[in-house]
């Protein structure tokens, strides 16, 4: 496994009927296969994002997405971004990925996480519980999944969930890989260095350096060597052959998730310090000085301002392809 140049679908609001919904997602799904991106992800939410539209948009559930998208594109890997561990039981989710991982011919990554949208917990029944508890769920979640992605059979009697000689069949490989991803300096990234073969790592670009310190402790910790641990920073990418252009389309975008762009209120420099806007050398340039030589191996970007328009995802590799193949 190796996911050096991911392209994450965060967004499914096109302006389009329904019905013409999911051929744009598979258009960008190929384009990125064509393009030469290693993984397409969705998000695994059944609302949308704050930062990203208002609840009520459209939202598709991820494990039947990428398993249609599966049959759409033939050397892409495959992954939520990441599985929120508190809405789906274990055992259950070890066999959704490797059906999934079945079905792609080898190409499934179970991305996950701890969970943390609080209001899809309560508006549709999922237990939210604490900080910890959530932490405690994914942990345990783990112990459980990793021995069923191999072909063993864990019997777990934990405080969240119970196993009994847990069976995994058909499997295609031993090997499926777990991405976990988070920022989480202290459980995060112990759960990455136990479990990962790659963390994806969501934070401010100018906390990069302190993360990584962070990664290479909880690695020494667990008796792993950093360098097993494949890292890579999520980052929205607006470009466009004409910078002024481009920065335009920022605004536009920010302005219909209800931010206004010439705010310089704190949770807006939050909003926009994740962005990464210009033209294909514009972008390239901010992405190798801020992210890849911190030393992240990989960068997993989305485009919801403009990757639903042809064209927008091939561009964006033709940019960020040369700094991590």
């Amino acid at each position: 496994m190796s996911i050096r140049l991911g392209y994450q679908i965060p967004d499914f609001s096109y302006g389009t009927p329904v019905a013409e919904l999911f051929p744009t997602v598979i258009a960008q799904a190929r384009e990125a296969e064509d393009a030469g991106f290693d993984a397409v992800f969705v998000m695994d939410h059944f609302y949308q994002l704050p930062l990203l539209g208002t609840p009520d948009q459209p939202m598709l559930e991820c494990y039947s997405t990428l398993s249609a998208l599966a049959t759409a594109t033939s050397r892409v890997q495959l992954s939520a971004l990441v599985t929120g561990n508190t809405y789906r039981n274990p055992a259950m989710l070890a066999k959704t990925v490797t059906t999934l991982d079945v079905v792609s011919g080898g190409r499934a990554v179970l991305g996950i996480g701890a969970g943390w949208y609080e209001l899809e917990h309560r508006q549709l029944g999922f237990e939210f519980g604490t900080f910890t508890d959530r932490f405690a769920r994914l942990e345990e979640a783990l112990s459980i999944i990793e021995p069923m992605l191999r072909g063993q059979r864990p019997t777990v009697e934990g405080r969240w969930y119970r196993t009994e000689n847990a069976m995994n069949e058909p499997r295609l490989r031993d090997d499926l890989p777990i991405l976990l991803g988070g920022a989480g300096e202290k459980k995060t990234f112990a759960l990455a260095a136990r479990y990962a073969q790659h963390l994806n790592i969501i934070c401010a670009p100018d906390d990069l350096p302190r993360k990584l310190e962070a990664l290479e402790q909880r690695c020494a910790e667990a008796g792993r060597d950093r360098s097993t641990l494949e890292t890579s920073f999520l980052a929205t990418v607006v470009v466009d052959e004409d910078s002024a252009r481009a920065r335009e389309k920022q605004k536009e975008f920010l302005r219909r998730v209800g931010i206004d762009p010439d705010s310089d209120l704190p949770q807006v420099r939050a909003a926009v310090a994740r962005q990464f806007v210009g033209t294909p050398d514009e972008v390239a340039a901010s992405i190798k000085e801020k992210i890849l030589d911190t030393g992240i191996d990989g960068i997993i970007i989305n485009l919801p301002a403009t990757g639903f328009e042809p064209g927008n995802v091939a561009l964006a590799a033709k940019a960020l392809a040369p700094l991590v193949k």
